[in-house]
């Protein structure tokens, strides 16, 4: 039976990898590889350039497919992410059915940890559920941007005894700063939802390509350091044709 192992490769250092990661990787045949376009080139290139460091025998072969687009500003996004998901499983049967040989095993590496917000693990177990195609698969945890993001900044996620969410920026944006919490970690904001936050008592620790040559972090009281994040945070895009960022934010004990 095909077997597909979701890898987990970290927030984009190649030291990421656990070994773990690097002995599944060393058992595919076959990686499946999502072009998502010219702009974002370079993160089908880190893949191929962990593929080459870590794969210690060159007989793989990779299969890159053109991801399949979405609607970014949706009038209902649950609806919309739902579709998306859809159309991911139809492309993955396809390439797991024509390009996975019945005994071979196939790779698909995630960017970060596929267990947080990433939908791999959702769009393989819609094409498992249908039984399309016979497969069983495994997934293999990396070092997530959260992770990354802590480490940079030598902090830690929660202070002692506390409790922390995760959340989003569309969340963020239209609930405020949640109750009950001090450390709210905020993923998926394209539009610098912290600035509509008004509190004087949140400290903000915020990166942007976390563990590559092109990592920028800032840290500090939200009120002094908020209006220097989106100006930076728009040339990187402009620059590079995309980002990944997340931030953590710290209510200070009163």
């Amino acid at each position: 039976m095909r077997a597909i192992h979701l890898i987990g490769i970290g927030a984009g250092d190649p030291d990421h990898l656990t070994v773990q990661a690097i002995n599944r990787l060393n058992e595919v045949d076959v990686f499946f590889l999502l072009d998502k376009g010219e702009a974002k080139k370079d993160l089908v290139d880190a893949r191929r350039a962990i593929l080459e460091r870590h794969v210690r025998e060159p007989g793989y072969r990779v299969v890159q497919v053109a991801d399949v687009e979405r609607d970014r500003a949706p009038a209902n996004y649950v609806e919309t992410v739902a579709e998306w998901h859809g159309r991911r499983a139809d492309l993955y049967e396809r390439v797991f059915r024509d390009e996975l040989g019945e005994d071979e095993v196939g790779g698909v590496l995630c960017w970060g940890d596929p267990t947080l917000y990433d939908n791999t693990i959702a769009v393989v177990e819609q094409v498992h559920r249908r039984g399309n195609v016979a497969f069983d698969y495994s997934v293999v945890p990396g070092i997530s941007s959260v992770s990354a993001l802590v480490a940079t900044h030598r902090t830690s996620v929660n202070q002692i005894g506390k409790p922390v969410l995760v959340t989003t920026g569309r969340r963020l944006a239209a609930e405020g700063f949640p109750e009950g919490v001090d450390d709210v970690v905020v993923m998926l904001d394209a539009h610098n939802a912290f600035t509509g936050l008004d509190d004087p008592d949140l400290d903000i620790y915020w990166g942007a390509y976390l563990g590559t040559p092109d990592e920028l972090t800032v840290a500090g009281p939200l009120a002094e350091v908020a209006d220097r994040i989106p100006p930076l945070r728009a040339e990187a895009r402009e620059r590079k044709g995309w980002i990944m960022d997340t931030y953590l934010l710290r209510r200070r004990s009163r």
